[in-house]
């Protein structure tokens, strides 16, 4: 009987709920409407007890959801992770290249030329270089260097720069060259670069053929002077005297003229090739050509004496003056005159004799002389060795 009831009421409450819901009934505020709602549902729940009580009971029982807060989470931004530094050491010797101060690589040079190479390097290392550092040859061509050299005589901190040179020789065959070099602590221990030694490279060249040009020698004029004190005049009686007379006396003494000229200057080897006397410089006496023609002779004479007098007929003549208009201008000496002076080249002096051949005196009873000045010059060309 019961079911049959549950089944008539819960059409009916579902309709009422739906007016209820709906606001059906005119004449009701909100508030009232709320109001008679609940105290309908209250009343149809009371009824629904009174014919199932177990619907209360569920009808009571059943809450309400609770709401679920949700809380939104921002998105963080995720930092990069910072790079892992590993700690270096620096080693205690180690170089670097900073230039080539001279000679850069290729650099032409004669065979058998000596240059210095000079390199430009960076302390790289954390421990000073000192006098006790080494340069030192490592392989290549040496090109005459040394097998090892004081680095510096001071210090280079590390950081600091030097020039380290090295005197060298090019090889005496053309080709390029090329040798290796190092450093050398105190302690031996080798180092250089990272990449290994430094070098220097050149490249050996032979001298080009070229015409030799024989150059004519100079040639040279000189005037050599008259020597005075080891001039004069000897006659045909012993008697030696300073003044240059040729001729004879009113005693009618004969007088020969020896002559010194001063040739220090012409070197030994040297070519004579022109020979001239300035006799311009004297005066005459009664007619000394009545006696003949003047000649002159080579005369190889020390201190004058009488024993230089010459007797009898001379051969062999150097030079004739036949009267004074001859001797008023320099007279240039033939091959002969040549020879002699050539034959004194080298020697301080070349000296001679002059004299009349035809006759010793005219025995006429006056002085018949020619008389040279101190103004005698020997004018002589020659080409220097």
């Amino acid at each position: 009987m019961f079911k049959h009831i549950k089944i008539l009421i819960l059409p009916f409450l579902v309709l009422t709920l739906a007016m209820l819901s709906c606001n059906l009934l005119p004449g009701f505020g909100a508030e009232d409407d709320l109001s008679f709602a609940q105290t309908a549902a209250a009343e149809t729940v009371a009824a629904l007890a009174l014919v199932d009580p177990t619907l209360s009971a569920s009808l009571d029982e059943t809450e309400e959801p609770t709401p679920t807060e949700t809380t939104e989470t921002m998105p963080t931004d995720t930092p990069e992770p910072e790079p892992t530094i590993t700690p270096t050491t620096k080693p205690c010797n180690r170089a670097s290249f900073v230039s080539d101060v001279t000679i850069p690589d290729g650099t032409q040079m004669m065979v058998g030329q000596a240059f210095t190479k000079t390199w430009r390097l960076r302390n790289d290392g954390s421990c000073t270089w000192s006098s006790g550092y080494q340069l030192v040859f490592n392989s290549g061509d040496q090109m005459g260097g040394p097998v090892s050299q004081q680095l510096t005589p001071s210090t280079v901190a590390p950081g600091g720069t030097l020039d380290i040179s090295v005197d060298l020789v090019a090889p005496a065959s053309a080709g390029t060259y090329k040798g290796f070099w190092e450093l050398r602590s105190p302690q031996g221990e080798a180092f250089a670069l990272a990449s290994g030694p430094f070098w220097v490279e050149i490249v050996a060249v032979a001298p080009t053929d070229t015409p030799v040009v024989v150059l004519p020698p100079p040639i040279v004029q000189m005037s050599a002077s008259l020597v005075v004190e080891e001039s004069g005049s000897v006659r045909s009686n012993g008697q030696v005297l300073t003044p240059r007379n040729v001729g004879d006396t009113s005693a009618n003494v004969g007088s020969q003229a020896f002559i010194s000229f001063d040739i220090s200057e012409i070197p030994a080897g040297s070519t004579i090739t022109h020979v001239e006397f300035d006799f311009t410089n004297y005066d005459t006496l009664g007619n000394p050509f009545s006696l003949g023609c003047l000649r002159m002779y080579k005369q190889d004479y020390g201190t004058l004496d009488s024993s230089d007098w010459f007797a009898g007929l001379a051969l062999g003549a150097l030079m004739r003056w036949c009267n004074t208009g001859e001797l008023d201008t320099a007279t240039e000496g033939g091959e002969a005159l040549v020879e002699a002076v050539q034959s004194y080249a080298g020697g301080p002096r070349a000296k001679f004799r002059l004299q009349f051949n035809e006759q010793v005196t005219n025995n006429n009873g006056v002085s018949d002389m020619v008389r040279f000045g101190q103004d005698i010059i020997l004018i002589i060309t020659y080409t220097a060795p």
